[in-house]
């Protein structure tokens, strides 16, 4: 059965999703660092959002990018196991949907929290 392109692009909502959040993360930080003086809050990241604020821009949505490309391909691989009645196939693909939620849940608390932020100091 030949998969319609809707079906194909259902399949990468998640990925979507969490890039769209992650480059919200990144518009609402340089935002409020650069305009009203907020603070980062990831210490890997506070110097350089200070220091380099295009290195900033590239390293947080090229790590985006590549997260969600991550979870496709992830997806991809899995979905081409021969036996998907098999356990270790179930506990995978849980295991993934799980990672995805989880990621998704951060991200939408990260955004929500950065636009409260926001918010407070304008």
């Amino acid at each position: 059965m030949e998969e319609t392109n809707f079906q194909a692009m259902t399949k990468y909502i998640a990925s979507l999703f969490l890039i769209f959040m992650g480059s919200m993360d990144c518009a609402t930080t340089v935002v409020g660092t650069h305009y009203f003086g907020t603070q980062e809050l990831n210490p890997i990241m506070a110097d350089l959002v200070h220091s380099n604020l295009p290195a900033f821009v590239v390293v947080k949505l090229t790590v985006t990018v590549a997260v969600g490309v991550i979870f496709v391909l992830a997806e991809k691989t899995l979905m081409n196991s021969k036996n998907k009645t098999d356990r270790s196939f179930k506990i995978a693909r849980n295991t993934l949907r799980v990672a995805y939620i989880g990621v998704m849940v951060f991200l939408t608390i990260v955004v929500t929290n950065n636009i409260i932020v926001l918010l407070g100091v304008m």
